[in-house]
């Protein structure tokens, strides 16, 4: 016992101690982590570029401007509604609120005017006790600019390199391991890349069914910002489990707040129907064997990874978790080869992890009557 925690104390302080490098180094640790989900999305039409006969730079350059072209006009598509429905949606939410002081005052509660109007007051004394951290808030406003667009030049800059030359950037970091196990060390790092590449491609097909399908039933429903609110699902969806449940009550908050109670409870319908087409089919169908992480797992790393790095430690925690699955799986097996063609040809839809419950074995609970003893204590071990 003491040999094993001397030595794990040792690992732990070295995890930690990267784990603080890493924040530390948020602004580029950051930055690296979105350039390789990036590339792991753009990677196989590079790939397939080039086996057409495209020169592999030009691969690069033409996945990179379709991609940030379609971003841009996305984004700008999106900016141009926000700012189009913000005027309806404040009018409306007033119109909430003096229903809702009504209903206060008339309703079953009784409540006075005085009581409604000291509630006023408390709300805004409280903004104003508050005024100088949102000062301080807006003046901070240009740096957080700033550190945004220094941080979308350097994912850029890097996501190009990983595009054009991931391989021998990998092969390169690599040497540092011992030669008896490098061959070893770089199938996995490719295997684990390979599960990355699923897991982002799956991710992003599933966001944008559930923001097509939340989407559509805001805007049939007449519920303002219907798009924007949709790009929040899509966003959301890239945390599972948290992040579609955190932007459903967004969506379903707003109807109740424009629309009424019906049409809230309408959005709620169609935010848990998405939601289980999600997780029963979508899911096991887009997502192999390979990228399939225990529910579990998932939990636990999203609340470790917003725990020690907040937004962006949630959106990494379960890419990074599938990753090292893959690959210590693949250092641990006699065969990577073998590993991945059990991986990527085995049934999307059985179950890696089985709940089971473990057969009793009976003879755990047998005691073995003494061979020198009389019939009494046979008789007492056999009871």
């Amino acid at each position: 016992m003491a040999e094993w925690c001397w030595r794990l104390l040792i690992v732990f302080a070295a995890v930690l101690a990267l784990a603080y490098l890493a924040r530390k180094l948020s602004t580029v640790t950051i930055p690296i982590s979105i350039a390789l989900l990036g590339a792991a999305l753009m990677a196989p039409l590079v790939n397939w570029m080039q086996r057409l006969g495209v020169p592999r730079a030009i691969g690069v350059f033409v996945a990179l401007i379709g991609a940030l072209g379609l971003l841009a006009g996305i984004m700008t598509f999106v900016v141009e509604q926000f700012v189009t429905g913000v005027p309806q949606l404040s009018d409306e939410f007033k119109t909430s609120v003096h229903q809702i002081q009504d209903w206060l005052i008339n309703g079953p509660m009784h409540l006075s005017n005085e009581q409604i109007r000291n509630a006023g007051d408390t709300i805004v004394k409280t903004i104003e006790s508050n005024k100088d951290a949102l000062t301080n808030g807006a003046l901070t406003t240009a740096t957080v600019i700033g550190e945004f667009f220094t941080g979308a030049f350097l994912t850029l800059f890097i996501l190009i390199f990983f595009l054009y030359g991931g391989d021998q950037i990998w092969e390169f970091i690599t040497r540092i391991i011992p030669t008896v196990h490098r061959a070893k060390v770089r199938e996995a790092g490719r295997l684990g890349f390979g599960t990355l590449t699923g897991f982002v491609r799956a991710t992003v097909m599933v966001a944008a069914v559930d923001a097509v399908g939340i989407g559509s039933g805001l805007a049939i429903l007449s519920v303002p910002l219907a798009l924007p609110l949709a790009s929040l699902v899509f966003i959301g969806a890239f945390i599972p489990i948290i992040g579609s449940f955190i932007a459903g009550s967004v969506a379903v908050f707003i109807a109740l707040m424009t629309k009424g109670v019906v049409t809230a409870l309408i959005v709620l319908g169609i935010t848990i129907a998405v939601m289980q087409l999600e997780g029963h089919v979508l899911q096991p169908l887009l997502m192999g064997r390979a990228v399939r992480i225990h529910p579990l797992a998932v939990v636990l790393a999203i609340a470790a990874g917003v725990v020690l790095a907040g937004l962006a430690g949630g959106l990494l925690a379960v890419p990074f978790v599938a990753v090292l699955n893959t690959a210590i799986r693949s250092l641990l097996a006699d065969s990577p080869q073998e590993l991945y063609q059990e991986l990527h040809t085995g049934d999307p839809d059985s179950p890696m992890f089985h709940a089971d419950p473990d057969d009793p074995d009976e003879s755990r609970y047998r005691v073995a009557a003494p061979v020198d003893g009389s019939d009494d204590h046979q008789t007492e071990s056999r009871e």
